[in-house]
């Protein structure tokens, strides 16, 4: 980060740190219009402004989101932004003690927190920051970018095939779009989202098979064969950038290829490099910016290898990085950046450019306090009415929790916990396997669990439970292969998700050792018995890749164990045993 930059964070961070913190919600702000300027205005500074948000998993509401206390970095990221949790997070950046800045940014005290600060994010609240930002600065010289993930991870957007998110994002004024879960609906869909879509969805790495174009399948080039539009020149007052979109470059290896047979996905860091290069040439931009979805690790590797781009706006792992990360590589540097996820956070990357160029720059990572921005009052009449045709269904009550429920890290939360425990009980199953997903909000303890809560942690078009006979043998294989997966060496190995989430059994993993070698001492939990790997076991899960399972959807599953037990309690969450992990600063 630049030293201005630098200085600016400082100075932003001391203004939203010094935001009342009130002791409960009948005494917050109940007329914050005022307070809008006082939080959320930047000091003036350069020519071009980006406003950049990611990962809102279709979270139209303001939220509960606990920050991950577990978030492991090895070898080159070892202690490294984003691999940094809790108290030491706080240290890094110089922000403990303050109230409102360890709520927004680490998991340290979060229920004390959220009961007096109250939720984060929401689209109303967003607008409302969204617009301030770009009037102030001027609309002219502001683009508002969507980094994916946005039409997938609520009721309402799996029931109106991400329609109500497309909507959401054309009233907030998104100028430009990438994808990743968008891929999950059917092609079909995806095609017709993008045609109602305001902004223009860009993907350089997604490419249509040969075959398919053979067979007139629809492409944005036949010469090159994308399937979407690669990169966008914008005119952003005198100022005149180019902006490159990068998906999710495993969607097809981590969700199912069979919603959309006819694409191809991948990193491509080569083709990267030549239309990079065929812009700075042909199009003589003052900036280059990439949107990216790959992954904050994945996005500082192609920072390395990769030359010409000025800043890559990243997503997918929900990190909340309060810089821009500087990378070197052969011709230059540089920076990289993450806007957390849920709607919680915004980006905000002044740019000063002068003579074609960038001179300098200014960057923010705006953490969305509920409490204190009013809501729009367009956005929220949007969202009543999305909501409203489906109102009974969301706020159905199906248990209470003395726990409070989350789910982020590198290992099973207590949401995944609920979620294996349910797929034991409900299937009388030894043993029980859930994804890894990273999206899902929290639950405070002392609230009713509402089926709009259910359906934050399993609302997906690939739902379906199954219950098998498994050898011992190729269970591990399972969890070597998602460790191998989570802790690569190589982040371009690195294919998306967490530790898949387990149930039944308790495990040690050494995420340094070799493929293959990770894990060890598998046990069932129940009766103590060491894993065999010649014997089969009863194993239930859910969420298959390669073809669709033949079990009800998981939501029903979870539904109906949440109703027997009625209130939770006493949660016992199933951590592996971490080997080679002393002293790390990502794992409280």
């Amino acid at each position: 980060m630049s030293k201005l930059s630098r200085r600016e964070f400082v100075y932003m961070m001391a203004v939203l740190g010094a935001a009342p913190v009130f002791a409960n919600s009948h005494t917050r702000m109940t007329d914050t219009s005022k307070k809008i300027e006082d939080y959320y205005k930047l000091k003036p500074f350069g020519n071009a402004r980006f406003i950049h948000m990611t990962d809102s998993h279709a979270q139209l509401l303001p939220v509960y989101f606990r920050e991950p206390s577990v978030n492991l970095g090895f070898y080159g990221n070892l202690g490294k932004p984003p691999h940094i949790v809790g108290e030491k997070f706080l240290d890094y950046y110089g922000i403990k003690g303050n109230k409102r800045l360890e709520y927004a940014f680490s998991c340290v005290n979060f229920e004390e927190h959220a009961k007096v600060m109250g939720k984060t994010g929401g689209f109303a609240q967003i607008k409302t920051v969204v617009d301030f930002l770009r009037d102030s600065f001027g609309k002219d010289k502001t683009l508002f970018l969507d980094g994916g993930d946005t039409w997938q991870g609520s009721a309402t957007s799996l029931w109106t095939r991400g329609k109500d998110m497309v909507g959401a994002l054309n009233l907030l004024g998104v100028d430009i779009c990438v994808g990743h879960w968008e891929f999950t609906y059917t092609a079909e869909e995806v095609l017709a989202n993008v045609k109602e879509l305001k902004a223009e969805f860009l993907a350089q790495n997604v490419f249509v098979k040969e075959d398919a174009l053979m067979n007139d399948a629809p492409v944005f080039d036949e010469d090159t064969g994308h399937a979407f539009k690669p990169y966008t020149i914008k005119q952003m007052g005198n100022a005149r950038v180019a902006i490159i979109g990068q998906a999710f470059p495993y969607t097809t290896i981590a969700n199912p290829q069979r919603f959309i047979p006819d694409w191809t996905f991948g990193i491509y860091d080569d083709t990267m490099q030549e239309l990079v290069d065929k812009i700075r040439t042909e199009e003589k931009p003052d900036a280059v910016i990439v949107l990216s979805h790959n992954g904050f690790d994945t996005d500082k590797k192609m920072a390395e290898v990769c030359t010409g781009i000025d800043f890559i706006m990243g997503g997918h792992t929900h990190d909340g990085v309060p810089e821009a990360v500087p990378v070197k590589n052969p011709k230059g540097t540089t920076y990289v950046c993450n806007a957390g996820s849920n709607g919680k956070f915004l980006n905000v990357l002044d740019l000063d450019i002068q003579n074609g160029k960038i001179k300098d720059f200014k960057f923010t990572l705006l953490p969305i306090f509920s409490d204190l921005v009013p809501e729009n009052k367009e956005m929220k009449k949007y969202i009543e009415d999305v909501r409203l045709p489906y109102l009974k269904e969301l706020t159905r009550p199906i248990a209470t929790t003395e726990e409070t429920l989350f789910r982020r890290g590198n290992f099973n939360g207590s949401w995944d916990q609920i979620i294996c425990d349910a797929l034991m009980e409900v299937k009388d199953a030894q043993i029980s396997l859930s994804p890894g997903f990273r999206w899902g909000t929290s639950v405070m303890k002392g609230q009713t669990i509402t089926f709009d809560d259910l359906m934050t942690q399993t609302a997906m078009t690939y739902p379906e439970t199954y219950v098998r006979d498994i050898k011992g043998s190729d269970l591990k294989d399972i969890l070597e292969d998602v460790a191998d997966n989570l802790f690569n060496e190589d982040p371009f190995y690195q294919q998306g998700g967490d530790m898949v989430r387990t149930g039944g059994i308790s495990y040690k993993i050494d995420p340094k050792a070799k493929m293959g070698s990770r894990i060890s001492d598998i046990v069932l939990t129940k009766t103590g018995e060491k894993l065999d790997a010649s014997k089969a076991y009863r194993v239930s899960g859910w969420s298959t890749v390669g073809s669709k399972a033949d079990g009800e959807p998981v939501w029903e599953t979870v539904e109906t164990y949440l109703k027997n037990i009625k209130n939770i309690s006493n949660l016992k969450v199933d951590t592996p045993d971490i080997v080679g992990v002393k002293g790390n600063p990502g794992i409280i």
